[in-house]
């Protein structure tokens, strides 16, 4: 398997702040990627550095081969990126969002429209797309958001927390969307704190005050650390980490 992600000792400081701590890790073309840890862990830094929106203050990476200091913007146009917040226009449509999405990726009209129309029905958007985005529940406007960031056919996509605040059946349906992506090739770089998400992830990391402190398959974990679950694997690592600290 190709490498879609490598990243070696990457590192963001604010100030005397470190927010991401020397991460290392590769992600394989096609698998699907858990980045967990608890908020204020650096997933979402992390995140913003592979995208090419944060320049890393030291370390090394490339996503889909291009390098994040110097390629960033050939990164932008390569991957899909959905973030923790809605970031839609809210007064547009969701056709109306989508058409302008499209624009920015440069799609040629009908190539657009003919993408809109595959997205609307494998995803669903039909019933609410001629809705403004502002007025749809949350279940819905990450399915939206979903769309626009698959637009382009990225050949990677982040999603950092896409299901924060959606109930449990409308994650439920979103996982199963993320492993149709996955079986159609495409990379899924998912941060999460949901310890149910995580299990559907081929591999993860637990990252921990800037740190990654384990990487494996989730079922592995658990068995390395003789948990009954990952949610109690979790919580063990992250209280050793905790006691280490203060020693």
């Amino acid at each position: 398997m190709d490498n879609a992600v490598v990243i070696d000792k990457l590192t963001k400081t604010f100030g005397n702040f470190v927010a991401v701590d020397q991460i290392s890790l590769t992600v394989g073309e096609g698998e699907i990627f858990g980045f967990l840890g608890a908020n204020g862990a650096g997933k979402t830094t992390a995140i913003r550095m592979l995208c090419g929106l944060l320049l890393p203050t030291s370390g090394r990476g490339t996503v889909s081969g291009f390098d994040i200091y110097k390629e960033n913007e050939e990164i932008k146009k390569s991957i899909g990126y959905m973030s923790q917040k809605f970031s839609l226009y809210q007064d547009l449509t969701g056709e109306e969002n989508l058409w302008f999405y499209g624009s920015v990726y440069q799609i040629p009209k009908d190539d657009l429209r003919k993408r809109m129309d595959e997205l609307s029905e494998s995803l669903g958007l039909s019933e609410f797309i001629d809705r403004p985005a502002g007025s749809l529940p949350v279940g819905w406007r990450q399915r939206l958001a979903l769309g626009a960031s698959l637009l382009h056919r990225p050949k990677i996509l982040f999603l950092d927390e896409p299901t924060g605040g959606v109930d449990p059946v409308f994650r439920r349906r979103f996982w199963e969307i993320l492993y149709s992506l996955a079986d159609e090739g495409t990379t899924l770089f998912v941060t999460t704190h949901y310890m149910d998400e995580a299990e559907f992830c081929r591999r993860i990391s637990i990252m921990h005050q800037g740190r990654i402190i384990e990487v494996g398959k989730p079922q592995d974990l658990i068995e390395k650390y003789n948990q009954p679950n990952l949610q109690e694997t979790f919580i063990s690592l992250i209280s050793r980490e905790s006691v280490n600290a203060q020693d």
